[in-house]
Parts: structure tokens; sequence; C-alpha cells
């Protein structure tokens, strides 16, 4: 398979995911915009109840995990999987998925901020983050990017025991992005399972997509 046939193949599936995603994102908003303020007492009390676990130790723990779900981690590992898969494994399929998920997840999230213009919360714990608040683009790439691994090891790895194990630290891995978003205070808790619910669907959609199109093509 030569480079225009995976433009060509990334193309495809870039455009096809939005297309079957758009419905989602209008009723996304319809029913989400108009009443965003009725989840900030919500949100606020979580805020609260999380306070008493803050202490320095657990502040660089967080620091850590959120880290993970940064783009100056996420671009390296995902650069590093896209030449893994193409150059040493010779899996192309694998590597269109990670391209196109990664930057198709990445346009989603920056559309769906400007969309909403919500804003993020007044008093950080350690640093105010950029941006719009909702959704949380560290859940959503937390999502797209460590789910699609996880479709990778359900794929690539025999092993069911290692498999599932792998399965489930990188689920908690998820979710650990998610709390530290919330714990720092730079994102609503709202914002968090909103990214999480967005990304799922936008995994699930681009793969299915993909999947279709690579049957279309060996068939």
């Amino acid at each position: 398979m030569n480079f225009w046939e995976i433009a060509l193949l990334i193309i495809a599936e870039v455009l096809l995911s939005l297309l079957l995603f758009s419905a989602a994102i209008a009723i996304l908003i319809f029913l989400v915009r108009r009443s965003m303020r009725k989840y900030k007492p919500v949100d606020i009390a979580i805020f609260e109840k999380i306070r008493p676990s803050i202490n320095p130790a657990r502040n660089k723990i967080m620091l850590f995990i959120t880290f993970l779900g940064k783009h100056q981690f996420l671009i390296p590992a995902n650069l590093f999987l896209i030449f893994y898969f193409l150059l040493i494994t010779k899996q192309t399929w694998f590597s269109i998925r990670i391209v196109t998920i990664a930057l198709s997840s990445l346009v989603l999230m920056f559309l769906l901020k400007h969309l909403f213009q919500r804003r993020r919360p007044l008093s950080p714990l350690l640093k105010a983050a950029r941006g719009l608040s909702f959704p949380s683009g560290h859940a959503i790439m937390a999502v797209t990017f460590y789910g699609l691994l996880i479709y990778i090891v359900q794929h690539t790895i025999r092993l069911d025991g290692i498999k599932y194990l792998v399965t489930a630290l990188l689920v908690l891995l998820i979710a650990s992005i998610g709390y530290t978003r919330v714990y720092l205070r730079v994102h609503y808790a709202s914002d968090v399972a909103a990214g999480f619910i967005i990304g799922f669907l936008w995994l699930i959609i681009s793969l299915s997509v993909l999947k279709g199109i690579e049957n279309y093509i060996a068939s």
C-alpha cells in the first residue's frame, strides 16, 4: 500500500466518521448547551467532596497522571505507535487507525469547545489551564488514545490473562486521567463525564467505519 492509498483511506475515514457523528453532536448541543448551568451545583459539590483529600504529595501524583493525557505526551506516543506498526510489524491498518483517530478526535474536541463556550473553573488548585472547559480534552483524548490501545491489545495479545490485565490497567488509567482534571480544578466533573462519553462514541464510530473500509478493499 503506497502513500496516496493510505492518505485516501485516512480522508475517507475522517469524512465518514464526521458524517455519522454529526447527528450525535447536534443532539448533544441541543440537550446540554441550554441547561449547562444546571450542572454547576453538582460540579461544585464534587469539588468540595474532593477538597479534604488534597495534599502536596497527592498533588505530585495527580500532575504526573494528568501529564499522560497531555499533548506533550500523546503526540510522541502516537508517532511511536504509527512508526512501530508501519515500519516494524508491517501492520498498516493499525497505523491508519492511530493517525485518523488521533487527528479526528483533536478536531472534534476543538469544535465542541468552540460550540459550547464553557469557561473553566475560576479557582484552579495549582495552575490555570488555557482554553475552554467543556468537554474535557484530556477525557476525550484519553479515551480515544488508550481506548485504541485496548482495541489493539484485544487484537494482538493471545494470552487472555495478560490481555485482560492490560485492558483493566488502561481503563483505570483513563478514569484516573479524568479524575485528575477535577482534582486539579481545571475541569468540572460534567466536563470530564461528557468527554468520556464523546470520546467513547467517537472511537466506536471511527473503528467501525474504518473496519468497513478495510473489509470493502479486501473483498
